[in-house]
This record gives C-alpha cells, structure tokens and sequence, in this order.
C-alpha cells in the first residue's frame, strides 16, 4: 500500500458539467468516460448538498454510535437476513462477497432503507427486504430527520450523478433515470472503532470487496484516513481526505451495463485503530444508489463495439443485490 496520492483519484465539478454548455459537457463527459474506464473512483466538488445536511447527518449518527451497546441493539432487527437497523460489530466479512474466508470486519453500521414504497406489483417478499420499515433508533431524537434530509439530498445528488454517467456513455442524459424511479438506496452509516489489540490475519475495518450497484457516494471521514483503492495494476493506495466533497465510485451493475467498459473496483478500509497507528476511531456515511427492484440490467447497446457480445446475462436488479447483501453477512 502506497501513501494518498491526491491526484490518483481526480476531482469532478459537478456544477460545472450542470451548468455548462453542449461543448463543455461533452468534454466532462469525455473524461469522467476516461476515468470509469481505468479507475471507476472519482471526488466530486460543487456537488450542491447543503454543508447544514451534511453536518448534522453526521454529528447525529456519531452520537447514535457513542450510545452503549445495549442499546443500539435494540434497532438490531431479529431477522438476521435484514439490510436495515444496527449491525455490532463482526457481523459481515465484506471480502467473503468475492468468495474471499476472512475474518469478521471491525466496524459498526445503523442501515437506512427507502423512504418510499413503490406503487407497484411486488411480491411481499420483496417488498419486506429492498423496500421494508426502517428500524429507526430512538436516541438521538433529531437522527431520524437528519438522515431522513440527507437521503433525500443523495437521491437528488444521485439523479445529477446519473445524469453525468449518461453522458459519459455517449447516451441521453436522462437514459439511466428510467430505471431508479423507485431506486432501491440504502444508507449505510460507519463506524471503524479503534482496536488495542492486533488485528487477526487478513481482518480488515471492511474487507476488499467491489459495490454491488448502480453507484456509491460515500461521505468519508474528513480527519482520519482508512479507505483504500485498488488501481489496475495490483497497488492498493490510501485515499485522499476529502474535506467539502463526496468519494463516488460505480458498482456492479454498472460495470454490467457496460459490459466492464467501465470498472467496479476493488477497495477496502484498514482499521484506524490498528496495532501501531496512533488514529482514532474513523465515521463514514455510504449512500447506494441502486435501480428499482425489477430493473433489467442488461448491455447497453452502444457498450458493445462491432461483433462483439455481452459478456453477462441479462439479471433482474433485485435479485442481484439481495444475492450480493445476503453473501456478506457472518452467520448470527
């Protein structure tokens, strides 16, 4: 692992490609292309959330995970297959995703599903894992309405997002929009407790894994570094600290769309409080992005070049991140 490399992962003005003329969205879109191709993790600036949102999403979520045990359990759901409510620590091994035995992670994490219910047929099966009750803690008071305002700012800053990625696809900027009208989010917010003892072989704060979505926007902690990338030849390096700006990386759906024209790309977070490091405990907000429950994510037609052929089966987006979720979880 190599030190942050600030220009190893380049920054974005989101404004700018909004605002800016035919010509100048196009040569954005041009290199946001060049950057999904190679690296598939950008910074994105002038992204036009509320500095207000932000702030007290995080302080309110720092406050739930300074409560005692005890009692963030009590927003554990009982079903042990459940996305949303609180997960202790060493309840996932995120790198088992890849097929990878490690030991359990060393983090903590209050998961927030959908605010809406889609007005549609689905079965109850479905509607109960991507679309279910939050598990709302009581304390602190404000966290509900916090991360309620932050959601919904995400859901706007995804929509903007998308909006760029059509772009960068050669595609109407409005293509991908079609299949998140009832997007299947999840807000996963992160806490990476210092640890006074070695960690086990291979255990990791969150094991290497690639999302599993359309995309992530990830609020990282901006005073303590943890979040590692994998670039394409093999080096894992430390991610910048991002003070003002979001981390946003493409998923695998994405990549599927695509036909891995564009990558999903490996990362990981070490542990800041492992054995020698003189950091603290590190906090990170993660929204996903990802489709309505009966997207088909099949090939782009213009991601395939002449007599070439989808390298991926047509799947049901649903399915797939239920499969992918339920892969990760350590048995309770």
């Amino acid at each position: 692992m190599s030190a942050a490399d600030p220009s190893a992962i380049p920054a974005v003005n989101l404004a700018a490609f909004l605002d800016g003329d035919d010509e100048q969205q196009r040569q954005m879109a041009a290199e946001v292309d060049h950057i999904c191709r190679t690296l598939g993790f950008l910074i994105v600036e002038q992204h036009g959330v509320s500095k207000q949102v932000i702030d007290d999403a995080w302080h309110t979520t720092r406050e739930f995970f300074d409560l005692p045990l005890q009692q963030k359990m009590t927003t554990r759901s009982p079903d042990p297959g459940c996305p949303r409510g609180y997960f202790p620590i060493a309840s996932e091994a995120l790198a088992k995703s890849l097929g990878i035995d490690t030991p359990p992670d060393i983090k903590e994490s209050l998961g927030i599903g959908p605010l809406r219910v889609p007005q549609r047929e689905i079965s109850a099966a479905e509607l109960e894992f991507h679309y279910g009750e939050n598990l709302w803690p009581e304390q602190p008071a404000q966290l509900r309405a916090s991360l309620t305002n932050y959601m919904q700012s995400m859901e706007s800053l995804g929509n903007n997002l998308l909006r760029l990625f059509s772009a960068a696809l050669s595609l109407p900027h409005d293509y991908f929009t079609q299949f998140h009208a009832d997007p299947m989010c999840a807000l996963r917010c992160l806490n990476y407790p210092a640890v006074d003892e070695p960690l086990l072989e291979n255990q990791k704060g969150a094991g290497e894994h690639a999302d599993y979505g359309s995309i992530t926007v990830l609020k990282s902690d901006p005073l303590v570094s943890g979040l590692e990338v994998r670039l394409p030849g093999g080096e894992w390096i430390a991610a910048p600290l991002v003070p003002d700006g979001f981390i946003v990386n493409i998923g695998d759906m994405m990549a599927r769309w695509t036909n891995d024209r564009w990558v999903s790309t490996l990362h990981r977070v070490v542990s800041p409080g492992a054995a020698g490091s003189s950091q603290g405990r590190r906090q990170s907000m993660a929204y996903f992005y990802n489709t309505d429950f009966d997207a088909e994510i099949s090939c782009i037609p213009t991601c395939l070049a002449d007599g070439e052929t989808a390298k991926y089966a047509p799947v049901n987006g649903g399915d797939y991140l239920h499969q992918r979720f339920s892969s990760a979880l350590e048995p309770s």
